[in-house]
């Protein structure tokens, strides 16, 4: 069948999105072509601005939430109808997948972030017969329609809001999973989180959800750091102090776990700095700043660095979305939403942090 959908298509790293009408090819046999409702953007989709060489022009887009309109021959996890969130590709053969780590897949840069089939094959085509890369994150789903291998699918139940969970794919996941999968944080543990973004607050609202006692949020701005307090931080520092290691361990002997969302050189040294022997310090940023350090600042720590919280969708999303369910993850606090046609606008807030989580709806 002919597949066509209304789409945002970048095609110079330097100027604005185009609305196009684009074509996409017939369903493989485990793909799955889903309707969107709303789709958050990303920090991730700001990146891929820098990496037109070879993505370009791209559909870009990856925390998409639709229905299922579609499905390939081979197709056993989703039927017509059911409601998703469409979260990061992986093979489903290496030994990371087998063992329900697919955020570690052999095979997770060329999956996500080349934005075409594995082959550099693109999928989807514009007016004139021109290829548009359409596999970012394995969904490229800044359109109305996006197909998605069925392993990227995750099921929700009836009657969610479509509009408001495309973010659990991919942002919110990797805040809220880095806390309670990677870190694996316990009652009483204490954690800082520099940058209180999507990222960052929902690594707080999750650190309150673990039983953290001591939920430090670290940022430039006073109105997020207000924020913090009323999701879950128990103190804030402003990322100003000239003093802010002090200030986070209280003069003390350091926290147990450092989260940085920044990917800023020098924040990323003080969460070093802010953790005690035994403490753990994660980084989750797409960023290029380097970390320079030496050796002996990681005397009794472990510093690692995180891809989508670590988390497995299939288990952390429906967990959750129970959780906000019963109101202790209110991530829906983080949106603001914008018709699809204004996606200049939402990336425009997003970059300015005018908005925390900019959610596209159609």
């Amino acid at each position: 069948m002919s597949i066509t959908t209304t789409a945002a298509v970048l095609r110079d790293p330097e100027a604005a999105y185009s609305i196009e009408e684009v074509t996409l090819a017939d369903l493989g046999p485990t793909e799955v072509l889903v309707r969107l409702a709303g789709v958050g953007f990303c920090h991730t989709d700001v990146v891929a601005r820098g990496m037109a060489s070879y993505v370009l022009p791209a559909i870009l887009g990856h925390e998409g939430a639709g229905t299922v309109e579609a499905v390939g021959a081979d197709v056993d996890r989703v039927s017509v109808g059911d409601p998703v969130i469409m979260s990061f590709a992986s093979c489903g053969a290496c030994a990371q997948c087998a063992a329900a780590k697919p955020s570690y897949c052999a095979l997770f840069t060329p999956l996500n972030m080349a934005a075409r089939n594995l082959d550099g094959s693109a999928t989807a085509t514009d007016s004139e017969g021109g290829e548009i890369a359409n596999r970012w994150f394995g969904q490229s789903s800044f359109a109305g329609r996006a197909v998605i291998d069925q392993r990227g699918l995750v099921l929700v139940p009836a009657g969610t809001d479509l509009t408001k969970v495309g973010p659990l794919g991919c942002g919110i996941q990797t805040g809220a999973g880095t806390v309670l999968r990677a870190m694996n944080v316990q009652p009483g543990q204490s954690i800082v989180v520099f940058g209180a973004g999507a990222v960052g607050l929902a690594a707080v609202m999750a650190a309150r959800i673990a039983g953290a006692s001591d939920i430090v949020a670290v940022d430039l701005h006073q109105s997020r750091l207000d924020l913090a307090l009323e999701l879950g931080a128990t103190r804030t520092v402003l990322g100003s102090d000239r003093r802010l290691v002090d200030r986070i361990t209280d003069d003390g002997a350091g926290l147990d776990f450092a989260l940085d969302t920044t990917g800023v050189g020098s924040v990323m040294e003080a969460a070093i700095e802010s953790v005690g022997p035994g403490g753990s310090v994660v980084l989750v940023a797409a960023s290029e700043a380097a970390l320079e350090f030496h050796p002996t600042q990681l005397t009794g720590k472990s510093l690692s660095y995180v891809l989508e919280g670590g988390a497995d969708p299939q288990e952390l999303i429906p967990y959750l979305l129970e959780q906000w369910r019963e109101g202790r993850f209110p991530f829906d606090r983080l949106i603001a939403t914008y018709p699809f046609r204004d996606i200049d606008q939402a990336e425009a807030d997003a970059r300015s942090g005018a908005a925390i989580k900019p959610v596209l709806v159609f």
